[in-house]
């Protein structure tokens, strides 16, 4: 038996005015994802534990298995696993994003971009190289990722200040997060003292020249110390891989005791390399268990507030993922899916939102027949069925 995690990461959504009130999932061209709703178990289940933030770390630590409210710590230490940085017990680590900010003459701040334009890892890691010779020190280490997501060790460092994810503050006016004094001092004036080394950096002025967004500032978030997880190999004697371009979805995986894999021309966006991370997550079911295979498009249209590009990730999900897993996996022989995403991410929002998601749970044994029923939010919540804490969806995966 060959087990297969399929994540369209923030697929869910509200229903939009201009879709006649549907959800981008209801409008979008799915016939795969339709035809597991069809033939599998469907429903809703909650990803994100009331009183927890609906992130990515959460809700993915959840649908892997784990129950947040005992493992999870933050979200940088899971990105720091998959980057390779090992952390001791007295260092704590930080998402640190490139950011576009916009000063205005009165003094306000808007957070124009929390990706810098999505800006590419090579033009980034010139950056943070920067920025690690000018901010790092004995105590603090700056370590360049993929895009605009990077990562910050910094020993003895405050596993409690309060901090926020960038792109929760899209278009706002970001001032008083960067301004005071308090517990968080040192934190923020770590993050203005990147401004002036990054006002002329080479690579933004390269960048403003092709009229791209530059990376004005460092922000840092999500920050955590290790966490002491038990491996899926000895939770359920699974072997398997984790397929993501996220650092924090291989993170998770190796904490999970997962092997990631690393596919070229992964990117996280809508450009990504959709028919490697198949041909990468079949390659592994030929000797492993178990995959966990991650797309990240549907939640960056989904942050920018994209509906075009959104509903093309959700097709492109269903179209060059959904699709080719199906048919690669009848090659294989018996095989059990769950298919989801991990959160909604509100185009009308533009950030996470913590309501439960829908679910599909398909065994290729035991095909439901039921009449044909799309894979949306509305058709998950008029089953009735909702799992209230979805980290017991994976027992029920992988039948234990």
């Amino acid at each position: 038996m060959k087990y297969v995690i399929l994540i369209g990461d923030g697929m869910a959504d509200y229903p939009i005015p201009e879709l006649d009130n549907r959800t981008p999932l209801t409008a979008a061209r799915t016939p795969n994802m339709d035809f597991l709703a069809t033939e599998g178990e469907l429903g809703l289940a909650r990803t994100v534990p009331e009183g927890m933030e609906p992130g990515s770390d959460v809700a993915n630590l959840s649908i892997m298995g784990y129950d947040p409210a005992r493992y999870h710590t933050g979200r940088a230490p899971l990105e720091a696993a998959s980057m390779g940085v090992a952390l001791e017990m007295q260092d704590v680590a930080f998402r640190c994003n490139l950011v576009t900010l916009r000063h205005e003459p009165n003094g306000d701040i808007f957070m124009e971009d929390y990706s810098a334009g999505h800006i590419s890892s090579a033009e980034a890691k010139e950056i943070i190289i920067s920025i690690n010779q000018n901010l790092g020190n004995g105590s603090r280490r700056f370590y360049p990722g993929v895009s605009y997501r990077h990562l910050l060790v910094w020993r003895d460092g405050q596993d409690d200040w309060r901090t926020f994810p960038p792109h929760d503050l899209t278009g706002q006016n970001v001032r008083s997060y960067l301004t005071g004094g308090g517990r968080e001092k040192s934190l923020l004036e770590l993050m203005r003292s990147s401004w002036p080394l990054l006002a002329n950096h080479e690579v933004n002025r390269r960048r403003r020249e092709r009229s791209q967004k530059p990376a004005t500032s460092i922000w840092l978030w999500g920050q955590g110390r290790a966490p002491k997880t038990p491996t899926l190999q000895e939770l359920y004697g699974l072997t398997g891989a984790v397929i993501s371009a996220v650092d924090l979805m291989r993170g998770i995986g190796i904490y999970a005791g997962l092997t990631p894999v690393i596919v070229p021309g992964a990117t996280g966006y809508l450009d990504t390399n959709y028919a490697g991370k198949v041909e990468a997550a079949l390659e592994a079911l030929k000797t492993m268990d178990f995959v966990y295979l991650h797309v990240e498009a549907p939640d960056e249209a989904g942050h920018s507030g994209e509906l075009k590009n959104k509903l093309q990730a959700i097709e492109d999900f269903d179209q060059k993922v959904v699709g080719p897993m199906l048919k690669g996996l009848r090659l294989l022989g018996a095989h059990r899916i769950l298919l989801m995403p991990d959160h909604r991410t509100p185009l009308c929002l533009k950030t996470h939102s913590p309501e439960p998601v829908p679910f599909v749970l398909y065994d290729s044994r035991k095909p439901r027949g039921n009449h044909p029923r799309g894979f949306d939010e509305p058709t998950a919540e008029a089953t009735g069925l909702l799992v209230d804490r979805a980290h017991l969806l994976l027992p029920r995966l992988v039948e234990r």
